[in-house]
């Protein structure tokens, strides 16, 4: 059974997760840690616990979720895996992160694309990647239905979902992606978000004010 531990990190409030196997393998996903402070957390948690980190996943590749990449990349000499589609949107990254006041972002490549239906493996878990487009072109979910839990990223809120204006944005595919993809996960899935707390999809149906179902 996997574990699901998160960290939030940088001046976007991002959130960070570390999903633990049984056999204290662990998987990162969208490491936003960019100061010593946040890295030493991290660290401290992952040596404390004695987990193996095996795999590095983005869900989507906007600045807030791919600042420590590089650090873990580089600390535990794990691939990263994305969607081939954030591919640009990752690189780009390098010469927005100055504006953004990160001047010492390391950037990253990836080292293995992922899509839709793939299986990602570690100790004696799996998780099921789902595409869900629509905040950036290629988003991805990580679903493990045997401890009925989804890292969304920054598809679906605790009340809200998640922008579409941003470069490869589409409202629509957005909407698309939830409806069609998220919302047919069962209602007591927990939904882990990119920002602020957890969620179930049982709460998103009936009372998001952006994507609720009406009858």
């Amino acid at each position: 059974m996997i574990k699901v531990q998160y960290f939030t990190f940088n001046a976007f409030r991002e959130n960070t997760y570390l999903l633990i196997d049984s056999t204290k393998e662990c998987v990162v996903i969208d490491p936003g840690c960019y100061v010593e402070r946040e890295r030493t957390l991290l660290q401290k948690f992952i040596a404390e616990h004695g987990l193996k980190v095996k795999l590095l996943l983005n869900t989507h590749c906007h600045i807030d979720h791919v600042l420590g990449n590089q650090f873990i990349k580089n600390t535990y000499q794990v691939p990263l895996l994305i969607h081939d589609l954030e591919a640009e949107n990752l690189r780009s990254v390098q010469v927005y992160a100055p504006i953004y006041g990160f001047e010492q972002y390391e950037p990253s490549e990836p080292d293995q694309f992922i899509s839709e239906k793939d299986l990602i493996t570690f100790g004696e878990s799996t998780l099921q990647v789902l595409f869900v487009p629509g905040h950036s072109i290629g988003h991805l979910a990580f679903y493990c239905p045997e401890a009925n839990f989804c890292i969304n990223g920054d598809v679906l809120f605790n009340g809200s979902i998640g922008r579409s204006d941003l470069p490869g944005g589409n409202h629509d595919r957005l909407l698309q992606s939830i409806y069609h993809t998220m919302y047919l996960l069962p209602d007591e899935t927990v939904i882990y978000c990119g920002h602020g707390d957890p969620t179930t999809i049982k709460k998103e149906k009936f009372s998001n004010p952006f994507c609720a179902i009406t009858t």
